[in-house]
């Protein structure tokens, strides 16, 4: 992942990612949608980022390490201009309306 797109996401931003999946000899890329909703551990090796969507009214998250070459793009969708938590774990009882109006993000 470039350095300038790992210093932008940041808890509260959309984001897509593009990541490849091998399934047996093949390999595909699959894209996710969501909100950070946290960054563990910095910017060292080991850290990660969290992304939360709802698909189908159930809530899914994923944990991307940053320094993965299973990602193959990141791309920030939009990112709110001010967030007054490190970690919106908050946003896993609110329902998506309620929670575009909680971090600020315009539908």
């Amino acid at each position: 992942m470039d350095k300038e797109i790992a210093n932008k996401i940041k808890a509260g931003a959309t984001v897509r990612v593009w990541e490849r999946i091998k399934e047996g000899d093949k390999e595909r890329i699959s894209k996710f949608q969501g909100v950070v909703l946290g960054i563990k551990h910095g910017r060292e090796i080991g850290a990660t980022f969290t992304v939360r969507s709802v698909i189908d009214g159930v809530g899914v998250e994923k944990i991307y390490p940053f320094n993965t070459p299973m990602i193959s793009k990141v791309e920030i969708v939009n990112s709110p201009k001010k967030i007054r938590r490190a970690k919106l774990y908050f946003l896993r009882g609110l329902s998506k309306k309620k929670s575009r109006e909680k971090i600020g993000v315009a539908a």
